[in-house]
C-alpha cells in the first residue's frame, strides 16, 4: 500500500444559491458579500482552493474567481475554461492575468461538456457532438499551453522584429492561430495547473495528454480504481505510441455530511433532500436522460441502481442528493473518523486531490475545519512518518 505525497483539499462555491436543502429555491441568494464569506470560511478551514462551477445557471467562474481573490490570502480560485465557447489565446491570457493578480493562485478547471441544450443555448456548434467536442479541446488546451510556456521569454520588440513569425503557431481542425501571444506570463511555471474531468474514452485520452489533474466524480471505490486504471492505460498509450512521458494526479468530487455520531450524520444528509419540489425532481430526472455526458450517466445509474437501498452505495457513501441534483452529488457521510477513513481508502486508490462540499457551504465548511480536516491531514502524516 503506497502513501499518496501532496494530498490537496478544496471546498465549492454555491454561485447557484445556498441553503440547508436542495430541490427547492435556495434560502441564501449567490451574493458578492456571501460568496466571499463562503471563501473565506473555506480558507480558514484550512481548504486550499476552491471550485467555481460552470453553466446556464451559474454566475461566471472568471468574475466571481476574481472577486474572491481580491478578498482572501492563500485560497485558490478553480475558474472554468470551456472550450469552444471561447478562443485558447484569450483563454490563456485571461487565466495569466488572474494568476498575476492573485499572486500565483489561479487554477483552471477545463470543461469540454455540459447538457446539449446548455451547450446549444451558447452557440457552440458541438452542442451534438460528444467526441468532437474532445477532438477540440485536445486542440485547444495545446495553443493555451504552449501560449503560457511562451510568454515566460516574452519581448516585444523581438517579437515586433519577428514579422509575426514568432508566438503560437497552429493549424488543427478547430483553430488556427498566427504568431498568437499570451501576455502576462503566468506567475506559475510552466502555468497553472490544468483540472480536467470527463469519464468518456475520449475524455480520458484528452487527459492523458494534456491534464495536470483527472477530475472524477465520486463513485464506488471499485469504480473509481477502474477509472484510474482506464486512464493510466491512455498514459502508458501515449509514450508508447508518442514517446511522451507524463504523469497524472487524479481527484474526486464530493459533497460532505459529517457529524458527532453516524446517526446524526444520515439524518442531516436525508433531511437535506426532504423538501424537495416535485417540478424540481421530475425536471432534474428529464435533464439527467438528456445529457450525452459519460460521467452524469454513471451518476444516474448509480443512485437508480441504489433507490431499493435508500441510495446507500458504499460504507459511509450516499448517492441521496445525485437524484435531484447533477455533477458530483455523492456524499461521504458519517462520523470524522469514519470519513477521513473512507477519505483515506480513496487516497490508498489514487486519488491526490478533493474537492469536497455540503449544504450550507458555510456551515458545513466550518464543521469539516473542525473536526475533519485536521484529523485526515494527522493520519497522512502518521502515514509519512511511518515510512520515513
Amino acid at each position: 500500500m503506497t502513501v499518496k505525497p501532496n494530498v490537496e483539499f478544496g471546498w465549492y462555491l454555491p454561485t447557484t444559491g445556498d441553503g440547508k436543502y436542495i430541490g427547492i429555491k435556495p434560502e441564501r441568494e449567490a451574493s458578492l458579500d456571501y460568496l466571499i464569506e463562503v471563501a473565506q470560511t473555506a480558507e480558514a478551514a484550512g481548504f486550499e482552493f476552491a471550485l467555481i462551477p460552470t453553466g446556464g445557471n451559474c454566475i461566471d467562474a472568471w468574475v466571481v474567481g476574481s472577486a474572491v481573490a481580491s478578498h482572501t490570502k492563500t485560497l485558490k480560485p478553480l475558474v472554468a475554461a470551456r472550450p469552444g465557447l471561447i478562443a485558447p489565446v484569450l483563454t490563456a491570457r485571461m487565466a495569466a492575468s488572474l494568476d498575476r493578480l492573485s499572486g500565483g493562485r489561479a487554477l483552471i478547471n477545463v470543461v469540454t461538456g455540459g447538457t446539449p441544450d446548455d451547450l446549444r443555448a451558447t452557440g457552440d456548434p458541438l452542442f451534438n457532438d460528444h467526441d468532437g467536442r474532445y477532438e477540440r479541446t485536445l486542440e485547444f488546451l495545446k495553443i493555451v499551453k504552449q501560449a503560457w510556456e511562451e510568454s515566460h521569454d516574452f519581448n516585444l520588440e523581438a517579437y515586433l522584429k519577428s514579422g509575426g513569425k514568432a508566438g503560437v503557431h497552429f493549424k488543427g481542425r478547430y483553430f488556427e492561430v498566427e504568431g498568437g501571444v499570451s501576455y502576462p506570463a503566468p506567475v506559475q511555471r510552466p502555468h497553472p495547473p490544468l483540472y480536467f474531468g470527463g469519464s468518456s474514452p475520449a475524455g480520458k485520452r484528452v487527459a492523458a495528454e494534456v491534464a495536470d489533474v483527472y477530475l472524477m466524480w465520486a463513485e464506488p471505490l471499485e469504480m473509481i480504481k477502474q477509472q484510474i486504471a482506464e486512464t493510466e492505460s491512455y498514459v502508458r498509450q501515449l509514450y508508447e505510441q508518442k514517446g511522451i512521458r507524463r504523469q497524472l494526479r487524479y481527484g474526486l468530487r464530493a459533497q460532505l455530511v459529517v457529524r458527532e455520531t453516524e446517526e446524526e450524520a444520515w439524518n442531516a444528509a436525508r433531511e437535506i433532500i426532504s423538501k424537495v419540489d416535485p417540478r424540481v425532481l421530475a425536471a432534474a430526472e428529464a435533464l439527467q436522460g438528456r445529457t450525452d455526458a459519460t460521467n452524469q450517466q454513471r451518476q444516474t445509474k448509480i443512485w437508480k441502481e441504489s433507490e431499493a437501498k435508500d441510495y446507500v452505495i458504499g460504507p459511509n457513501l450516499w448517492a441521496g442528493l445525485s437524484r435531484i441534483r447533477g455533477g458530483g452529488a455523492v456524499a461521504f457521510v458519517g462520523t470524522p473518523e469514519q470519513v477521513s477513513d473512507r477519505l483515506l481508502e480513496f487516497v490508498d486508490a489514487g486519488i491526490s486531490s478533493f474537492i469536497l462540499s455540503g449544504y450550507p457551504h458555510v456551515e458545513e465548511a466550518r464543521i469539516a475545519g473542525q473536526s475533519l480536516l485536521p484529523l485526515i491531514k494527522k493520519k497522512l502524516e502518521n502515514r509519512q512518518a511511518q515510512l520515513a
